[in-house]
């Protein structure tokens, strides 16, 4: 039976600025406080992994900090990992913040794309024009462009309508079919011409 000693903080900081009993030292800093900064994440919007993943990098940044003398002691080795964790968290919140904002930035922008788009499709005397072009995408995206512009439906009605799995995978294929269309007409000057007359007729 493996015995457990505790290493006064005092101890743990010199084995691990020294480099020695380094598996014994990090065994024991998961033991006494892996729980509680996993608590902490996991009821500020995070998962068990993301407290996981935290944890590898507070460990890491604490034993550098150790090793480069940075860690005096001045505070318990207990709050100063609370708040390594605490800074890396919010500042991966922050970061998944930003990501999220950009990408709600673009998908307005390609709304706002798509509106204009679908202004210039909605033209009812080039309707049978446009629904000849579309027809040479493809049932699939024809489907999906016609259901999307013509009927108005959202990504949420249109998957109850397909076979897909996610309305992001309809988001996706639509993508696709309103990209094929623009290789199509770019490929065709005479199509680009007839497109360019319905759109400013």
């Amino acid at each position: 039976m493996e015995v457990i000693r505790n290493f006064p903080d005092p101890e743990l900081v010199a084995n691990l600025k020294a480099g020695r009993r380094m598996e014994e030292s990090i065994k024991e800093l998961y033991r006494n406080y892996f729980d509680g900064l996993c608590w902490y994440i996991m009821n500020n919007s995070g998962s068990r992994q993301d407290a996981e993943d935290i944890f590898q990098e507070v460990l890491v940044s604490f034993i550098e900090l150790v090793q480069q003398d940075k860690f005096r002691g001045e505070a318990s080795i207990k709050t100063f990992l609370f708040s390594l964790n605490r800074f890396t968290w919010l500042n991966e919140l922050k970061r998944r913040g930003r990501a999220l904002a950009r990408e709600e930035k673009y998908e307005k922008a390609q709304d706002r794309v798509e509106l204009d788009t679908s202004q210039h499709i909605a033209d009812r005397e080039g309707k049978a024009e446009v629904l000849r072009i579309v027809g040479e995408l493809g049932e699939t995206c024809k489907k999906i462009l016609l259901l999307f512009y013509y009927e108005n439906l959202s990504m949420r009605e249109i998957l109850d309508r397909t076979d897909y799995e996610t309305e992001q995978v309809v988001r996706n294929k639509k993508y696709k079919c309103l990209k094929q269309l623009e290789q199509m007409i770019n490929a065709n000057p005479a199509l680009k011409q007839t497109l360019k007359n319905l759109m400013h007729g």
